[in-house]
């Protein structure tokens, strides 16, 4: 008898998740540039700052105890907890009356996300061939990218169809209950507690992983001492931190340098934001196929590396491009690049953290993930203090190069992971 297809339905759902994550946070930075919004809620720079960086912050300290939780008390239960928790805030975002509600708003929403990516990379341990992670973990990236991608394009539609800034909230919320009914449905915390997953294909998920069964006694405790002592974890924690200090510009900044330094409308705005993003997806596919075939051919070492690393120096190069194009087309493709660069060296580095950290998966992803949030948390806040101190001529460019900048550390510190070094090897 074949296997059955379990694994696949698996991990569709489990991108559809991403997809709506992702349309749920971005949204904010083309809700608040709409005029829809501008007009009803008058926001300071500063305000503004905090409201996109909020998320941030709230994701990334929640990252560890959302981990913990996960391989506790398993990810089914959990993640239908997690989407109905976002979504619920995402429809709130859109009652919000000014500063104090909107900033509740989206740290609630970053406090619910949280969970979700370290909950992925432990799922994809048990519903992943062994020898397929790193294409398993590009699409479920994937599918938060496209999310991002359609987001600033969407939200700008909504608004302009409705007329009302509030209505991109309301729909995205009411969409991610839904979501969250299909996950419980569809989603079992192993293979072998499935009912409709066959032998053979349990016996395809189990190779080369020894006894392969669900787990009987959790993790009780956050592994510290492992995770401080790891060098490997930390270099990671490095290149997550700057990587996404370069990339959160194209979701919380980008929209302000189009609006204000191109002088382009809502509507242009968020198309191009919507290019640049597209551009990107191609990306997590390739570079997961690209990490398994170098995994296969110079080891785990070399594998998840040499993606890793590499295009973070291609990305910071992509900005200074940015830089020389005034087009809307040729800037969509310029940041497109970017996009595409930060992205295609992504399923590296879910490789590697799935590699490196045996039996706590969920919790030392989200270890790392919360430093890589800490960087996005920062950004806004770094790249207006940037702009105030060397901006004389209002043309953002001090403040890309800040971002190109975190880019080339990123891939420096990507150049000494070793995906060979288990946590629990560490001294």
């Amino acid at each position: 008898m074949p296997p059955t297809a379990v694994r696949h339905h698996i991990l569709a759902t489990a991108t559809v998740v991403a997809f709506l994550m992702y349309l749920d946070r971005i949204c904010l930075a083309q809700i608040i540039s709409s005029d829809s919004f501008q007009k009803n809620i008058h926001l300071s720079p500063d305000q503004i700052d905090w409201v996109k960086g909020s998320f941030f912050w709230a994701y990334a300290l929640a990252q560890v105890p959302a981990g913990w939780l996960s391989d506790r008390f398993g990810t089914r239960i959990l993640v239908t907890l997690y989407i109905a928790l976002w979504s619920f805030f995402t429809l709130a975002t859109s009652f919000s009356l000014g500063f104090t509600t909107l900033l509740l708003t989206r740290l609630g929403c970053g406090l619910a996300e949280a969970g979700y990516y370290p909950a992925s990379s432990s799922l994809l341990t048990r519903w992943a061939h062994i020898d397929a992670r790193g294409f398993a973990s590009s699409l479920i990236s994937w599918g938060g990218r496209i999310g991002g991608a359609i987001a600033p394009g969407l939200t700008a539609y909504l608004i302009l169809q409705s007329g009302d800034w509030r209505w991109a909230g309301w729909t995205y919320g009411f969409i991610g209950l839904a979501v969250a009914a299909l996950y419980w449905t569809v989603f079992r915390d192993h293979p072998r507690l499935h009912p409709r997953c066959n032998p053979a294909e349990i016996n395809l998920l189990a190779e080369g992983r020894g006894a392969f069964l669900p787990t009987t006694d959790p993790p009780r405790r956050f592994p510290l001492r492992l995770a401080c002592a790891s060098t490997t974890l930390w270099l990671t924690n490095i290149v997550q931190f700057f990587n996404n200090i370069g990339w959160a510009f194209l979701i919380l900044s980008l929209p302000d340098y189009l609006k204000k330094v191109k002088h382009l409308d809502d509507g242009t705005t968020g198309l191009i934001t919507t290019a640049a993003l597209t551009v990107g997806i191609a990306a997590l596919p390739l570079g997961g196929l690209i990490t398994d075939r170098l995994t296969r051919s110079n080891g785990r070492r070399l594998g998840r590396m040499l993606p890793m690393a590499l295009t973070k120096f291609a990305a910071a190069a992509s900005y200074t491009l940015a830089l020389y194009t005034d087009s809307p087309w040729a800037m969509a493709f310029a940041f497109g690049l970017v996009a595409f660069f930060a992205d295609i060296g992504l399923p590296a580095m879910w490789t590697t953290l799935q590699d490196i950290s045996g039996k706590h998966q969920a919790q030392l992803f989200g270890w790392s993930n919360m430093w890589g949030n800490f960087g996005a948390g920062l950004q806004p806040i770094l790249f207006t203090a940037v702009l105030a101190a060397y901006d004389t001529n209002h043309d953002f460019q001090e403040g890309i190069y800040l971002c190109a900048l975190a880019f080339t550390v990123s891939g420096l510190a990507a150049l000494f992971v070793n995906a060979e070094k288990p946590v629990t090897d560490s001294p």
